[in-house]
Protein backbone atom coordinates (compact mmCIF):
# COMPACT_ATOMS: atom_id res chain seq x y z
CA UNK A 1 0.00 0.00 0.00
CA UNK A 2 1.23 3.45 -0.89
CA UNK A 3 1.79 5.88 2.01
CA UNK A 4 1.57 9.49 1.46
CA UNK A 5 4.62 9.66 3.08
CA UNK A 6 5.92 7.96 -0.37
CA UNK A 7 3.76 9.98 -2.56
CA UNK A 8 5.17 13.39 -1.29
CA UNK A 9 8.73 12.44 -0.75
CA UNK A 10 8.73 11.63 -5.14
CA UNK A 11 6.63 14.64 -5.60
CA UNK A 12 9.45 16.47 -3.56
CA UNK A 13 11.95 14.63 -5.40
CA UNK A 14 10.67 16.36 -9.11
CA UNK A 15 12.99 19.54 -9.12
CA UNK A 16 16.02 17.76 -9.05
CA UNK A 17 15.41 15.69 -12.17
CA UNK A 18 17.01 15.92 -15.66
CA UNK A 19 15.66 18.14 -18.42
CA UNK A 20 16.70 16.37 -21.07
CA UNK A 21 13.65 15.16 -22.36
CA UNK A 22 11.59 17.83 -25.15
CA UNK A 23 8.90 17.62 -26.46
CA UNK A 24 8.72 14.69 -29.69
CA UNK A 25 6.97 15.44 -33.01
CA UNK A 26 3.53 14.07 -32.17
CA UNK A 27 0.47 13.25 -34.35
CA UNK A 28 -2.19 12.92 -31.78
CA UNK A 29 -1.23 16.31 -30.63
CA UNK A 30 -1.60 17.91 -33.92
CA UNK A 31 -5.14 16.48 -33.88
CA UNK A 32 -5.91 17.31 -30.15
CA UNK A 33 -4.71 20.73 -30.82
CA UNK A 34 -7.60 21.47 -33.19
CA UNK A 35 -10.31 19.21 -32.00
CA UNK A 36 -9.97 19.31 -28.38
CA UNK A 37 -7.51 22.18 -27.37
CA UNK A 38 -9.30 24.81 -30.22
CA UNK A 39 -6.12 26.25 -31.37
CA UNK A 40 -5.33 26.66 -35.20
CA UNK A 41 -1.60 27.26 -34.70
CA UNK A 42 0.89 25.97 -32.21
CA UNK A 43 1.77 27.80 -29.31
CA UNK A 44 5.15 29.11 -28.57
CA UNK A 45 7.44 27.00 -26.07
CA UNK A 46 9.09 29.37 -24.36
CA UNK A 47 10.70 28.82 -20.81
CA UNK A 48 10.93 32.12 -20.18
CA UNK A 49 7.20 32.10 -19.74
CA UNK A 50 6.56 29.06 -18.55
CA UNK A 51 8.04 25.49 -17.69
CA UNK A 52 7.40 22.04 -17.39
CA UNK A 53 9.35 19.09 -15.46
CA UNK A 54 8.94 15.46 -15.85
CA UNK A 55 11.48 12.99 -15.66
CA UNK A 56 12.70 11.17 -18.73
CA UNK A 57 11.82 7.67 -17.48
CA UNK A 58 8.87 7.51 -15.00
CA UNK A 59 9.75 5.32 -11.60
CA UNK A 60 6.31 4.47 -11.66
CA UNK A 61 3.99 5.52 -14.41
CA UNK A 62 1.03 6.02 -12.24
CA UNK A 63 2.80 8.88 -10.24
CA UNK A 64 4.68 10.61 -12.50
CA UNK A 65 5.42 13.90 -10.79
CA UNK A 66 4.60 17.27 -13.05
CA UNK A 67 6.07 20.44 -11.72
CA UNK A 68 5.02 23.92 -13.91
CA UNK A 69 6.98 26.71 -13.06
CA UNK A 70 7.65 30.36 -14.42
CA UNK A 71 10.74 32.52 -13.47
CA UNK A 72 10.12 35.96 -11.79
CA UNK A 73 8.58 38.41 -13.44
CA UNK A 74 7.13 36.27 -15.84
CA UNK A 75 3.77 37.16 -17.62
CA UNK A 76 1.10 35.83 -15.38
CA UNK A 77 -1.27 32.78 -16.80
CA UNK A 78 -4.41 32.81 -16.13
CA UNK A 79 -5.55 29.54 -17.11
CA UNK A 80 -3.65 26.11 -18.07
CA UNK A 81 -4.28 22.63 -19.66
CA UNK A 82 -2.51 19.93 -18.84
CA UNK A 83 -2.53 17.08 -21.37
CA UNK A 84 -0.66 13.40 -21.52
CA UNK A 85 -1.11 13.22 -25.72
CA UNK A 86 -1.46 9.04 -25.29
CA UNK A 87 -3.77 8.64 -22.63
CA UNK A 88 -7.08 7.09 -23.46
CA UNK A 89 -8.48 10.69 -22.23
CA UNK A 90 -5.69 13.23 -23.40
CA UNK A 91 -6.76 16.19 -21.10
CA UNK A 92 -5.47 15.56 -17.58
CA UNK A 93 -6.89 18.41 -16.01
CA UNK A 94 -7.72 22.07 -17.18
CA UNK A 95 -6.81 24.86 -14.00
CA UNK A 96 -7.40 28.38 -13.08
CA UNK A 97 -4.56 30.28 -11.07
CA UNK A 98 -5.62 33.20 -8.68
CA UNK A 99 -2.89 35.52 -8.64
CA UNK A 100 -1.32 34.94 -4.93
CA UNK A 101 0.14 31.70 -7.26
CA UNK A 102 2.19 34.03 -9.47
CA UNK A 103 4.64 33.31 -10.76
CA UNK A 104 3.38 30.07 -11.04
CA UNK A 105 5.26 27.02 -9.09
CA UNK A 106 2.89 23.82 -9.19
CA UNK A 107 2.98 20.34 -8.78
CA UNK A 108 0.84 17.75 -9.53
CA UNK A 109 0.98 13.55 -9.90
CA UNK A 110 -0.34 12.18 -12.88
CA UNK A 111 -0.89 8.64 -15.05
CA UNK A 112 1.27 7.93 -18.22
CA UNK A 113 -0.29 4.94 -19.89
CA UNK A 114 2.48 5.45 -22.71
CA UNK A 115 5.28 6.72 -24.01
CA UNK A 116 3.76 9.91 -24.47
CA UNK A 117 4.52 13.61 -24.45
CA UNK A 118 3.05 15.49 -21.48
CA UNK A 119 2.08 19.49 -21.84
CA UNK A 120 1.11 21.93 -20.57
CA UNK A 121 -1.16 25.00 -22.73
CA UNK A 122 -1.46 27.89 -20.65
CA UNK A 123 -3.14 31.23 -21.39
CA UNK A 124 -1.51 34.15 -20.61
CA UNK A 125 -3.27 38.15 -19.00
CA UNK A 126 -3.68 39.01 -22.55
CA UNK A 127 -4.98 35.69 -23.37
CA UNK A 128 -2.17 34.62 -25.81
CA UNK A 129 -1.31 31.02 -25.71
CA UNK A 130 2.08 29.45 -24.16
CA UNK A 131 3.26 25.67 -24.07
CA UNK A 132 6.05 23.95 -22.43
CA UNK A 133 6.60 20.43 -22.01
CA UNK A 134 8.44 17.04 -21.89
CA UNK A 135 8.61 13.56 -23.19
CA UNK A 136 7.49 11.08 -20.89
CA UNK A 137 8.48 7.28 -20.98
CA UNK A 138 6.02 5.66 -19.22
CA UNK A 139 3.41 2.72 -19.75
CA UNK A 140 0.64 1.23 -17.49
CA UNK A 141 -0.42 4.04 -16.06
CA UNK A 142 -4.21 4.42 -16.40
CA UNK A 143 -4.78 0.59 -15.69
CA UNK A 144 -2.01 0.04 -13.02
CA UNK A 145 -3.54 -1.77 -9.89
CA UNK A 146 -4.80 0.38 -7.60
CA UNK A 147 -2.67 1.43 -4.12
CA UNK A 148 -5.28 -0.09 -1.19
CA UNK A 149 -8.04 -2.62 -1.23
CA UNK A 150 -11.83 -1.44 -1.59
CA UNK A 151 -12.41 -1.64 2.27
CA UNK A 152 -9.66 1.12 2.87
CA UNK A 153 -11.03 3.23 0.01
CA UNK A 154 -14.19 3.31 1.29
CA UNK A 155 -13.09 3.84 4.75
CA UNK A 156 -10.43 7.09 3.73
CA UNK A 157 -12.16 8.43 0.79
CA UNK A 158 -11.97 12.25 1.43
CA UNK A 159 -10.05 12.77 3.75
CA UNK A 160 -8.01 15.93 3.61
CA UNK A 161 -4.45 16.77 4.99
CA UNK A 162 -2.66 20.56 4.24
CA UNK A 163 0.73 21.77 5.09
CA UNK A 164 2.53 25.02 4.77
CA UNK A 165 6.07 25.69 5.29
CA UNK A 166 8.23 28.65 4.06
CA UNK A 167 10.65 27.45 1.53
CA UNK A 168 13.86 29.57 -0.16
CA UNK A 169 11.58 32.91 0.27
CA UNK A 170 8.46 31.63 -0.72
CA UNK A 171 5.13 29.99 1.15
CA UNK A 172 4.39 26.48 0.05
CA UNK A 173 1.11 24.66 0.36
CA UNK A 174 1.11 20.62 0.34
CA UNK A 175 -2.89 19.71 0.22
CA UNK A 176 -3.21 15.69 0.32
CA UNK A 177 -6.43 13.85 -0.57
CA UNK A 178 -7.44 10.81 -0.07
CA UNK A 179 -9.44 9.03 -3.38
CA UNK A 180 -8.61 6.34 -5.61
CA UNK A 181 -9.10 8.47 -8.51
CA UNK A 182 -10.43 4.78 -10.19
CA UNK A 183 -9.53 5.35 -14.39
CA UNK A 184 -12.02 2.80 -15.58
CA UNK A 185 -9.47 0.81 -16.93
CA UNK A 186 -8.82 -0.99 -13.78
CA UNK A 187 -9.52 -4.15 -12.00
CA UNK A 188 -9.90 -5.19 -8.41
CA UNK A 189 -7.40 -7.23 -7.21
CA UNK A 190 -9.47 -9.49 -5.68
CA UNK A 191 -12.54 -10.28 -7.55
CA UNK A 192 -10.75 -9.42 -10.51
CA UNK A 193 -13.89 -7.38 -12.13
CA UNK A 194 -13.13 -3.73 -13.64
CA UNK A 195 -13.43 -1.38 -11.13
CA UNK A 196 -15.62 1.49 -12.71
CA UNK A 197 -14.40 4.73 -13.60
CA UNK A 198 -14.43 7.25 -10.08
CA UNK A 199 -12.42 9.92 -9.89
CA UNK A 200 -12.52 13.69 -8.34
CA UNK A 201 -13.63 16.23 -11.14
CA UNK A 202 -13.80 19.36 -9.53
CA UNK A 203 -11.64 20.78 -6.80
CA UNK A 204 -11.53 24.82 -5.75
CA UNK A 205 -8.51 26.12 -3.18
CA UNK A 206 -9.24 29.56 -1.78
CA UNK A 207 -7.47 31.51 1.31
CA UNK A 208 -10.36 33.18 2.93
CA UNK A 209 -12.37 34.62 0.24
CA UNK A 210 -9.20 34.42 -2.36
CA UNK A 211 -9.07 32.16 -5.46
CA UNK A 212 -5.88 30.00 -5.26
CA UNK A 213 -6.91 27.27 -7.84
CA UNK A 214 -9.18 25.22 -9.21
CA UNK A 215 -9.17 21.72 -11.13
CA UNK A 216 -11.29 20.04 -13.16
CA UNK A 217 -10.07 16.76 -14.24
CA UNK A 218 -10.64 13.68 -15.72
CA UNK A 219 -9.19 9.83 -15.81
CA UNK A 220 -5.52 10.50 -15.52
CA UNK A 221 -4.41 12.78 -12.08
CA UNK A 222 -3.12 9.99 -9.97
CA UNK A 223 -4.64 8.05 -7.08
CA UNK A 224 -4.66 10.31 -3.59
CA UNK A 225 -3.36 13.06 -5.44
CA UNK A 226 -1.05 16.01 -3.92
CA UNK A 227 -1.13 19.16 -4.81
CA UNK A 228 2.21 21.35 -4.10
CA UNK A 229 2.21 24.81 -4.99
CA UNK A 230 3.88 28.36 -4.03
CA UNK A 231 1.85 31.06 -2.98
CA UNK A 232 1.09 34.26 -1.41
CA UNK A 233 -0.24 34.22 1.65
CA UNK A 234 -2.61 36.31 3.06
CA UNK A 235 -3.39 35.20 6.62
CA UNK A 236 -6.94 33.76 6.08
CA UNK A 237 -7.72 30.09 6.63
CA UNK A 238 -7.47 27.45 3.25
CA UNK A 239 -10.90 26.35 2.42
CA UNK A 240 -10.93 23.21 0.33
CA UNK A 241 -13.97 22.08 -1.90
CA UNK A 242 -13.63 18.60 -3.44
CA UNK A 243 -16.30 16.63 -6.05
CA UNK A 244 -16.32 13.47 -7.80
CA UNK A 245 -18.17 11.54 -10.18
CA UNK A 246 -20.44 10.00 -7.57
CA UNK A 247 -21.52 12.67 -6.62
CA UNK A 248 -19.59 12.81 -3.37
CA UNK A 249 -18.93 16.25 -1.82
CA UNK A 250 -15.99 17.22 0.61
CA UNK A 251 -15.42 20.84 2.48
CA UNK A 252 -12.52 21.23 5.19
CA UNK A 253 -11.17 24.45 6.29
CA UNK A 254 -7.45 24.15 7.50
CA UNK A 255 -5.39 26.80 9.55
CA UNK A 256 -3.23 28.71 7.16
CA UNK A 257 0.12 26.91 8.39
CA UNK A 258 -1.65 23.70 8.90
CA UNK A 259 0.58 20.75 9.69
Amino acid sequence: MRTWLTALTIMLAAPALAQDNPLQPSPTWDDLRVSVIGLDAEPPVDPAVLDLEAPFRAHEAAIVPVRLTQPPGAAAVQALTLVVDENPAPVAAQYTFGPALMPLDFEVRVRVDSYSDVRAIALQEDGAPVMAGRFVRAAGGCSAPAGKDMAAVRETMGQMRWRSTAEEGRQIGTLMIRHPNFSGLQRDQVTLLNIPAHFIDRLEVRQGDEPLFTMAAGISISEDPVFRFAYVPNGQPIHVHVEDTDGNIWDQTFAEAGG
